[in-house]
């Protein structure tokens, strides 16, 4: 089982990414999806997770109306479109699969520099 994140890169405070997560090995549609971040010196920490059918949602209070999550079944594919960039934001972005709790990818850096 894989996962592959993508998308991160060096943006502007206010400005946007979309991470992808793309995963492979498992039954995807079987698995609630989360993505977590870690920022040097910081522990890991949820972001945002999404149920099987991606109906329901949850957020992190320090990202509720600038983050969103999404998923496409059809595509093994998870999603986290990050809008309104702060310094804080910066860290490495994971995704992960409840159903392989052991399973990290190799992770995407979101760096908002001034």
């Amino acid at each position: 089982a894989h996962l592959v994140e993508s998308g991160g890169g060096l943006v502007q405070p206010g400005g946007s990414l979309r991470l992808s997560c793309a995963a492979s090995g498992f039954s995807f549609r079987s698995s609630i999806m989360s993505w977590y971040r870690q920022a040097p010196g910081k522990e890991r920490e949820m972001v945002a997770d999404i149920d099987f059918w991606g109906e329901t949602t949850n957020y992190a209070d320090s990202v509720k109306g600038r983050f969103t999550v999404s998923r496409d079944n059809a595509k093994n594919t998870v999603y986290l479109q990050m809008n309104s960039l702060k310094p804080d934001d910066t860290a490495v972005y994971y995704c992960h699969a409840t159903l392989l709790p052991r399973t990290w990818g190799q992770g995407t850096q979101v760096t908002v520099f001034s």
